[in-house]
């Protein structure tokens, strides 16, 4: 019967002379391949103290990888000493306000029209003038 270790005694497990990772449900003792590790032991390292599962998935290892964690396992991990993964949610920004848009349009307008008829009037005025 395997043994069953909390996230808690797991995470006390977190140097290079004795790191432990949790993944799958399952904990490794993988400090002896720390130096063997091709993504150096950085990666390890920082893998400690939460559920590693994820971090493993993603960068998708061999089977041959996957066959060695075999001699590395000495448990299981109490899921409930886990925490649940919180759903990401993005931080509050103001609402878009379109009304602000339609401002700045009629400032625009109330600028461009009387330069417009303006404009208009000075080229009336010319052409009226030099064709008198």
């Amino acid at each position: 019967m395997a043994k069953v270790f909390t996230l808690a005694e797991v995470a006390e497990h977190n140097t290079a002379k004795d790191c432990w990772l949790v993944i799958d449900g399952k904990v490794y003792d993988v400090t002896k391949f720390l130096e063997d590790h091709p993504g150096g032991d950085e990666v390890l390292l920082s893998a400690t103290g939460k559920d590693a599962t994820d971090d493993f998935e993603d960068v998708g290892h061999s089977s041959s990888a996957r066959d060695q964690m075999d001699e590395l396992y000495v448990g299981n991990i109490d899921i409930s000493t886990i925490p649940s993964k919180s759903k990401y949610t993005p931080p509050k920004q103001p609402h878009y306000n379109q009304d602000k848009t339609s401002e700045f349009v009629i400032k625009l307008l109330q600028f461009l029209v009387p330069l417009f008829i303006l404009g208009v009037a000075v080229g009336i005025r010319f052409y009226t003038k030099s064709s008198a």
